[in-house]
């Protein structure tokens, strides 16, 4: 018996230890599969069904919120004899986009239902003589900082869309609109060496969103001044930026997403490689297949500030498809892109004029940016 053990012993020791590296082999990590969203499209009955936000509020003077700073009893004037282009649309801004919508649309689908309805609004609100009214706002005492930066970036965005029509209705309203074009470019160029820290809100004074439309107007339109100021100052706010909070996000009023809008711009203006080391850096968490954002939630949208939560579905949309374009390693986040834009989007027409008024354009941006993805 003990003659036996001699040689069963090394047997079963041999097997243990096979045993024990079989255990010890690394099991091959399986990548998640990612749940596919549908990209939702920008088709023409969509576009008509757009189109009737803006068509119903460029010329529709009250309600309206001026936000004005009164320095005289002379300075209490209508909106339409203060803002004769952008007078429309609860404020001037969101005039300034829904402007932007109708020729954003029209450009795209020249067969709108109601071209022609289109075609005459822009020729009236956007006239020489109405666009030089506007102009003139702006040097009054108090209005210097008028808009500041939110309702420049609009118009720059609207500027860069009729520079890139080719059409002559566009020529015409380009050179219409030239003089306040030209007077936004100079009061950014003015105003971003004054600016010592960056807005980081999720509301109209966010900087990243004010600097990414100028910018893509200089890109545009070739205007390296305006185009290298902005990348300095970008570099200058945000180069040494890590870990942003996005579980803080969003805040109960917010349309922007102050992390991914940031991200977004530092997209544009840094390098691929340099780009990707600084969102590793500072948004980690974007790489993990596994990222989920929620969409943000609306209570009530006939609460002028709560409906902002349906903007910042479309505006985080918008902000992941420029932060994953051309980088293959962060495509999962067009599906959280599109599920955004999807909540919102039935929501928006037929509702309320406290989102009406301006969530068309957040919509039809977001699906411009799915279209060139």
């Amino acid at each position: 018996m003990i003659h036996s053990l001699r040689y069963l012993i090394p047997i079963l020791l041999l097997f243990a230890c096979n045993n024990s590296k079989e255990k010890e082999q690394p099991i091959a990590e399986e990548k998640p599969e990612i749940v596919h969203v549908e990209a939702p499209t920008l088709h023409l009955e969509e576009a008509n069904r757009l189109a009737e936000l803006p068509i119903n509020c460029v010329q529709v003077e009250y309600p309206n919120k001026l936000n004005q700073t009164i320095g005289s009893a002379g300075d209490l004037k209508s909106p339409k004899a203060l803002h004769p282009a952008f007078y429309g649309c609860f404020d001037w801004h969101s005039s300034v986009h829904g402007h932007w919508s109708l020729v954003s649309l029209l450009k795209q689908f020249p067969e709108l239902d109601k071209k022609a309805d289109i075609e005459q609004m822009l020729l009236q609100n956007i006239s020489k003589e109405n666009i030089q009214i506007e102009v003139d706002y702006f040097f009054g005492k108090h209005n210097a900082t008028y808009e500041r930066t939110y309702g420049w970036a609009w118009l720059l965005k609207l500027a860069e869309e009729l520079h890139t029509w080719d059409a002559p209705l566009a020529r015409e309203l380009e050179s219409n609109l030239q003089p306040l074009t030209d007077l936004m470019v100079e009061k950014y160029i003015e105003f971003l060496p004054k600016l010592k820290y960056p807005i980081r809100v999720g509301e109209h004074p966010n900087t990243a969103f004010g600097l990414s439309f100028a910018y893509d107007y200089a890109n545009s339109v070739g205007n390296e001044t305006l185009k290298s100021l902005i990348v300095q100052r970008s570099k200058d706010f945000y180069l040494k930026d890590a870990n942003c909070p996005l579980t803080w996000e969003p805040s109960g009023f917010d349309f922007l997403s102050p992390c991914l809008e940031e991200a977004a711009l530092m997209k544009r203006i840094l390098p691929a490689e340099e780009f990707k080391n600084w969102l590793s850096d500072f948004l980690p968490q974007l790489k993990d297949r596994n990222f989920a954002l929620e969409t943000g939630k609306v209570s009530d949208r006939t609460d002028g500030k709560l409906v902002h939560l349906d903007g910042v579905n479309f505006s985080r949309a918008w902000s992941l498809y420029e932060i994953s374009k051309d980088l293959p390693e962060y495509a999962h986040l067009k599906n959280i892109a599109n599920a955004h834009i999807l909540y919102s989007l039935p929501s928006i027409v037929g509702d309320s004029y406290e989102g009406g008024h301006w969530l068309g354009s957040f919509a039809i941006y977001a699906l411009n940016t799915v279209a060139r993805d």
